[in-house]
């Protein structure tokens, strides 16, 4: 069903796998689905669950954020296509949703949760069986991963800063700065250590302000977002 990582776990930077699944909008190849997108797949528990239904609620009220950005949200649960479907009218009903656009992949044998290792242990389901955590994957237009975020069941994630992480990797993708703690889109950003002092006017006509530090070295380097 899907190629592995001869049993490693996924780092930043590797090659996201592609796998076939059945989903709630008929079965898709993941690299097909994605087309020249980024993705965010993101993993639940399980159907007719209390943080589950919110969060998908929440990301099918943000799908106008994501388009903007250029990325196709899928979610992950380990129940039935048929559950899915059910569980997307309560989804809706609670989020005062006119449509739910985009798909949930029926995951109950487990096979995808057990590849990209998203089984909570402390969380058990009625048969004994572990539950999927809150799995947060981030897969850019090259099929690699960006970002992995694991929360417990019991968390639901702020999407909020999932979109400010995503900010964050499309403006460090094509400019020579990072982002600090805390930072939002528009906000000031940092000249990577990288950067000669000779680029610095080419690079970041606005100018950069460097600060001052009891070590004298001048690896603090503040610029207007580019």
């Amino acid at each position: 069903q899907i190629s592995t990582m001869s049993g490693k776990a996924l780092n930043i930077g590797d090659q996201f796998p592609n796998f076939t699944a059945e989903t709630s909008e008929g079965r898709i190849d993941f690299y097909d689905w994605m087309q020249d997108s980024w993705a965010i797949l993101f993993s639940h528990p399980a159907d007719f669950t209390p943080v589950c239904t919110t969060e998908l609620s929440r990301v099918a009220a943000l799908i106008p954020e994501f388009q903007k950005r250029g990325v196709k949200p899928i979610a992950l649960s380990c129940d039935t296509v048929e559950s899915h479907k059910g569980w997307i009218e309560d989804i809706k009903s609670f989020g005062k949703l006119s449509s739910f656009d985009y798909p949930i992949i029926a995951d109950d044998k487990r096979e995808l949760a057990l590849k990209f290792n998203m089984l909570d242990k402390d969380e058990i389901n009625a048969e004994g069986i572990p539950l999927t955590c809150r799995a947060v994957f981030v897969v850019d237009d090259k099929k690699k991963l960006r970002l992995s975020i694991l929360y417990p069941a019991t968390t639901g994630r702020n999407f909020d800063e999932i979109l400010r992480v995503i900010d964050s990797l499309q403006l460090t993708q094509t400019k020579s700065v990072a982002t600090p703690a805390d930072w939002k889109q528009g906000g000031k950003c940092m000249v990577l250590p990288t950067v000669k002092a000779e680029d610095v006017p080419k690079l970041f006509p606005d100018g950069i302000e460097t600060i001052e530090l009891p070590s004298g070295k001048s690896y603090l380097r503040i610029t207007p977002q580019p």
